[in-house]
């Protein structure tokens, strides 16, 4: 049986937009594991009537009702009360959930004095499944009634999280039978709507495994998505379907399952026994930035340098003068002398210098807004690539570390740049 969910946050704040309503996020993707389909998101605030409705719209179109929110102490956590009183449930009060209550102030909470209205959080309906709330007092508990399955859970993220896992999805495996699993393939060098292109016909053949592109900043994400009973049958599957992306193609993939350009570019650093070292202009030390957000980095990215101003490009990086007089700060010559001066500065093995108009606008030279220019230099190779963006300021730089790092990878598996 397939299954149908609908997702209800219980929160004046969740309307009010002083929270994010990141509960419905991570029930929705672990829901997407087993192969639970989410059809509905649902904000309300925390009045009762108002849940109410809610609550029985959500019966009549889904198979499983989820809540967040609504657990604690005070007097407007109404979620047990109102979900028990529209299924017909009472709520009876739990010695064994009170005296997890006593000892989490007890153990965890000394400094404060425990109060008579934190024992309301004990309070279950009758016959549910108790979920144990390892990072705080409210428990979460789920029940069926009508052949409609009722789970709620707590409002704060740290604790919706951890009872999503220890709770929510052993209950519901019982029911979902086969799960779902999901592999990315990474491409860097080819828009969503082009990869689409030269993938359609496998796309619009498969069903299980399902292809499907997903766009990013200045890349493209194939998300391969199986349904079955473990990760080996999964993987039985989705690997022939992988292996046909990688060579439709090519060299445009840059990885499998791995979390982005920069952590795999720093992965072929430590594996090669490599060093980079970066200048940037336009990017502002993005690529730098980008490079040092992996943990270890460290042994194999040496160090960058932000060179923004003419004078900054000479003094720190050693870029010639004459260079800048005759070519202009937006030029191949400019690149290269960048990235031959990175990896000289700080005896890299590889140097990287980006140069471009980020906008808005041109710059004083007539270099069109999106204009930039990457040189990659290592020994015996010094090559650079042109590029005419069309994006946002953003959007140019976001793009222009990622051709930087594209070229990095290539360099280092020896693909053509």
């Amino acid at each position: 049986m397939a299954y149908i969910a609908e997702i209800i946050g219980v929160g004046t704040e969740l309307l009010l937009g002083n929270i994010v309503n990141t509960d419905a996020r991570d029930v929705s993707q672990a829901l997407s594991r087993l192969g639970i389909n989410v059809y509905f998101h649902t904000v309300v605030g925390d009045n009762p009537e108002r849940l109410k409705q809610a609550v029985a719209i959500a019966r009549a179109r889904a198979d499983i009702i989820i809540t967040t929110g609504g657990l604690g102490p005070t007097y407007d956590d109404l979620t047990k009360q109102t979900l028990a009183e529209a299924f017909g449930k009472q709520l009876l009060f739990d010695e064994k959930e009170a005296e997890k209550i006593r000892g989490f102030f007890r153990d965890r909470l000394g400094h404060l004095q425990i109060t008579e209205n934190n024992f309301r959080q004990a309070m279950l309906p009758e016959g549910c499944v108790v979920f144990d709330n390892g990072c705080g007092t409210a428990p979460g508990c789920a029940f069926e009634s009508d052949g409609k399955h009722v789970l709620m859970l707590p409002g704060p993220p740290r604790e919706c999280r951890a009872m999503i896992e220890s709770g929510m999805l052993p209950y519901l495996k019982r029911l979902a039978g086969d799960e779902i699993y999901s592999r990315n393939i990474h491409v860097f060098g080819l828009g969503e709507s082009a990869v689409e292109a030269r993938l359609r016909d496998i796309m619009e053949s498969s069903s299980n495994p399902t292809l499907a592109p997903y766009a990013k900043d200045a890349e493209t994400t194939l998300r391969v998505t199986a349904r079955a009973k473990s990760r080996e049958d999964a993987d039985a599957l989705m690997n022939p379907i992988i292996e046909h992306v990688k060579k439709t193609l090519g060299d445009i993939v840059y990885g499998v399952d791995t979390d982005s350009l920069e952590n795999t570019v720093i992965s072929l650093l430590r594996d090669s026994g490599g060093t980079l070292a970066v200048a940037e202009s336009c990017t502002g030390g993005l690529l730098a930035k980008r490079l040092t957000d992996i943990p270890g980095a460290s042994r194999v990215f040496l160090g960058g340098i932000t060179a923004y101003s003419d004078d900054a490009k000479i003094a720190l990086v050693g870029v010639p003068r004459e260079t800048l007089e005759a070519h202009g700060a937006v030029s191949r010559e400019t690149a290269e002398a960048l990235a031959l001066g990175a990896r000289e500065k700080l005896r890299a093995g590889l140097g990287i210098g980006i140069t471009g108009v980020a906008g808005p606008g041109a710059d004083e030279h007539g270099n069109p807004e999106g204009r930039v220019f990457i040189s990659l230099s290592a020994e015996g190779t010094l090559v650079t690539r042109s590029l005419d963006l069309y994006y946002d300021r953003e959007r140019i730089r976001i793009a222009s570390a990622s051709h930087a790092l594209d070229m990095a990878r290539r360099h280092l598996t020896g693909v053509e740049l």
